[in-house]
């Protein structure tokens, strides 16, 4: 990443968070801060299933549905491949209803409360009819249909077969299955979702400010929806509270509060509160995994049949499809495992519950789960260590081709475990397990290895035929007369830290500090087109595309500086805001330098051209990360209660840019991932009313429950990265529930049960150890 010219000052500091002074001072822009003329509420369905017979409103009220929406097409996106089955969302449901909270009317008043007390007064009608909620329902012949436009409620179909699968398999020494469940999540940003269109009577335009993670797409997807020209619409991503893919797909409710800005020609906001996001924002997980493995009689796993049932809601995520969940998990399944002989299949499979969508780690947490514990099994019927199992199938030699031709690039998939297991010091732990079961108490020790594919640019996702396939990311980087320079990139951070990683990746590249580089970004009106922040990967694509842009200006600096100084440009260093020639005390500041490229161009003409303004593209195969998630726990068996006494994690994540940040990232992944092992579940009874609508029953970790957490990393610089750094913003929600019930399930091995499902939750551990008993 470093050059001739430049001192490496930055990388690698743990600089505080540059954003941080406005957000803990109050001083944060948020889309609910801003006034509006009119305030939104809209009015759900209160079932799951069923055609609309009437919508009655009060008289004057301003009540709009489906039919008002003159020229709204609804939102369909497509993949090409996967016998994919595209289903149109509308922007209001007009004639039928596919799952409770699903918007039929929006009524418009002067405050939010006026709004909502209208809202209520709403009658719809309803004829109720049929719902299927689980997946593996929906898929017995006969079940109700959620589309009748489509033949069954498989929506997606992937299908793996390596040709040496089956005469692989056929040489097992030993098979053993696992079955586990993965419950529906939601990701509970602590900002919910909302938005707020203002229309401009000069121009015609309208500025959408509103709480998402990709405002060019965003852009491109409603101006398609209300087929008007996309230079009509800006949209601003302000500071935004949390998105974990949750605020990365296209909601209708933001298609609609853009459509009534312009007939209304006002300001008009929608704030959504927290009863509507569990119930009708985008829902995760809720996946079936099953896996047969085929082992040598080392332990070694030598083939894989893997079957992935993936519950996608009502409708089709905007732009990743409902194929996301589970195409990824056939796709990435073997994990970090060498495996050659590998089988699977994958479904989407539609049900009337609330969409799916992205969230954290997306599949992987899952699929990680499932072979994590097909590992320990295999451990046990080996008479093996958990670490000895995974020792004997781990990765190592690089580059790796995996059976779905994933290319791996460096890892140290072994050196993580084993820095791991030195660093629990497992042996004193099984002492220690032993003393406390001596005493009634039962403790349990729970690994899990994983691999993090992180960065990929637009190939990547060419393979799963997406119409519209992301990937690549753009930054436009200038340095003023003043020496301030700015970054303006496509990606939209929230709550990542880009503006200060990536002012320390310029910083080092312009010989300035970071806090005299501003980082623009989320405003389609002022930053390239880009793709936004999801998928670990900002820092390494938005972070590639501002280091080679940033190496064009620095180019030119060298350049002028040469004149100023009178010596060869190689000879010259950028640092500390000044250039100067190695071995002399001559020096010229850099801010002297910016000037001269704007008032004194006429100098270097023929050289360089006018000014300090340069762009880049980047587009990177991609990288990945992996670690090792170890979790301490203690469970008591007479009430299920589960505490975590410690978690420990080795993480290569490629060169660390900012350790502070790294281990934020690190620690609020793993926050999230404890809440998916043992507290968080999106609960819906036989008719698909949602049962957790409140914080009281839908219960993500506090403090309380959160451990401590030691990190250790490990800096394996990508080759394939421009920076050498690997994305590590999903690892930590990946690896944690796969480590916590392999320690669950450790603790309760005396008793002979098997928690494969997540949330582990009190009453699920004392329904196993009830059934183990009775056994």
């Amino acid at each position: 990443m470093t050059a001739a010219g430049s001192g490496l000052k930055w990388v690698g500091r743990a600089i505080r968070r540059l954003e941080d002074p406005a957000l803990v001072t109050g001083r944060g822009r948020f889309t609910a801060d801003l006034s509006a003329a009119l305030w939104v509420r809209f009015v759900r369905s209160a079932v799951a299933s069923g055609r609309i017979v009437g919508v009655h409103a009060p008289a004057g009220a301003r009540v709009y549905r489906a039919g008002d929406l003159d020229g709204a097409r609804p939102i369909r996106p497509m993949l090409h491949k996967f016998n994919y089955q595209p289903v149109e969302q509308p922007i209001l449901a007009g004639d039928v209803v596919r799952f409770v909270g699903e918007p039929i009317a929006a009524v418009a008043a002067a405050t939010p409360a006026e709004a909502e007390d209208i809202a209520d007064t709403v009658e719809i009608e309803i004829a109720e009819l049929p719902a299927v909620v689980d997946a593996r329902e929906a898929l017995v012949p006969g079940a109700p249909r959620v589309h009748d436009a489509v033949a069954s409620n498989v929506v997606v179909e992937g299908r793996f077969k390596t040709a040496d699968f089956d005469a692989t398999i056929a040489k097992a020494h030993r098979r053993i299955s696992v079955a586990v469940r993965s419950r529906r999540q939601n990701a509970t940003p602590l900002e919910a979702r909302g938005a707020h269109a203002a229309f401009d009577p000069a121009s015609g335009r309208v500025t959408l400010t509103c709480a998402t993670q990709m405002p060019h797409l965003l852009r491109t997807a409603i101006a398609d929806s209300l087929q008007f020209p996309e230079a009509d619409l800006r949209v601003v991503a302000p500071d935004v509270g949390g998105g974990f893919g949750q605020k990365m797909s296209l909601p209708a409710e933001y298609v609609f509060v853009v459509w009534l800005a312009r007939k209304l020609r006002a300001a008009v906001a929608w704030s959504e509160d927290r009863r509507e996001n569990l119930i009708a924002a985008f829902h995760s997980r809720d996946q079936h995994v099953t896996l047969d493995g085929a082992f040598d009689a080392r332990g070694k796993l030598i083939a894989l049949s893997t079957d992935v049932v993936a519950n996608s809601g009502a409708y089709s995520c905007f732009p990743t499809t409902c194929g996301v969940e589970p195409l990824m998990a056939m796709a990435e399944m073997p994990g970090p495992y060498d495996v050659r002989a590998y089988s699977c299949v994958a479904r989407g499979v539609a049900t009337h519950t609330c969409t799916m969508a992205p969230y954290r780690g997306v599949a992987r947490p899952v699929i990680t789960f499932a072979i994590e514990r097909l590992m320990d099994k295999a451990a046990a019927a080996f008479a093996l260590s958990p670490d000895e199992i995974r020792r004997r199938n781990l990765i190592r030699t690089f580059p790796y081709t995996s059976a779905t031709r994933l290319v791996f690039d460096e890892g140290s998939y072994v050196e993580t475990m084993e820095q791991a297991v030195a660093a629990i010091d497992l042996d004193a732990f099984r002492a220690r397990q032993r003393q406390a079961r001596a005493n009634g108490r039962h403790l349990g020790i729970g690994f899990a290895t994983f691999s993090e594919r992180t960065g990929y640019g637009s190939a990547a996702f060419a393979t799963r035929g997406m119409e519209i396939t992301p990937g690549w990311e753009t930054a436009e980087i200038a340095m003023d007369p003043s020496g301030l320079v700015e970054a303006r990139i496509g990606a939209s951070p929230h709550g990542q830290g880009l503006r200060t990683t990536l002012a320390q990746i310029i910083a080092d590249q312009l010989g300035v500090a970071p806090a005299q580089v501003r980082i623009v970004h989320g405003d389609t009106d002022r930053t390239p087109y880009g793709w936004g922040t999801f998928a670990s990967r900002s820092l390494v694509l938005a972070g590639g595309a501002s280091v080679l842009a940033a190496q064009k200006i620095r180019h030119k600096l060298l350049i002028i500086a040469s004149q100023v100084l009178e010596a060869a440009a190689d000879d010259i260093v950028l640092e500390n805001g000044e250039a100067k020639v190695l071995g002399t005390d001559r020096t010229t500041p850099i801010a002297a330098l910016a000037r001269a490229a704007y008032h004194q161009a006429h100098r270097f003409k023929g050289e360089i051209t006018q000014g300090l303004s340069e762009s880049a593209d980047y587009d990177p195969p991609g990288t990945f990360s992996n670690a090792c998630h170890v979790a301490i726990v203690e469970v008591d068996i007479e009430t299920g209660r589960v505490r975590l006494e410690k978690f420990l994690v080795v993480e290569d994540a490629g060169r660390i840019v900012n350790p502070l940040i790294a281990d934020g990232q690190v620690h609020g992944g793993i926050a999230q991932g404890i809440g998916n092992a043992l507290f968080e579940e999106i609960v819906y009874d036989g008719f698909g009313n949602v049962q957790t609508a409140t914080l009281a029953d839908y219960t993500p970790p506090t403090a309380a429950e959160i451990p401590s957490i030691e990190l250790h990393h490990i800096e394996s610089p990508a080759a394939s990265s421009i920076t050498g750094a690997k994305g590590l913003g999903e690892g930590g929600a990946i690896g944690a529930p796969a480590a916590v019930i392999n320690a669950v399930n450790d603790a309760l091995s005396p008793f002979g049960v098997s928690i494969d499902e997540i949330p582990a939750t009190p009453q699920r551990i004392r329904a196993a150890l009830r059934a183990a008993r009775r056994d």
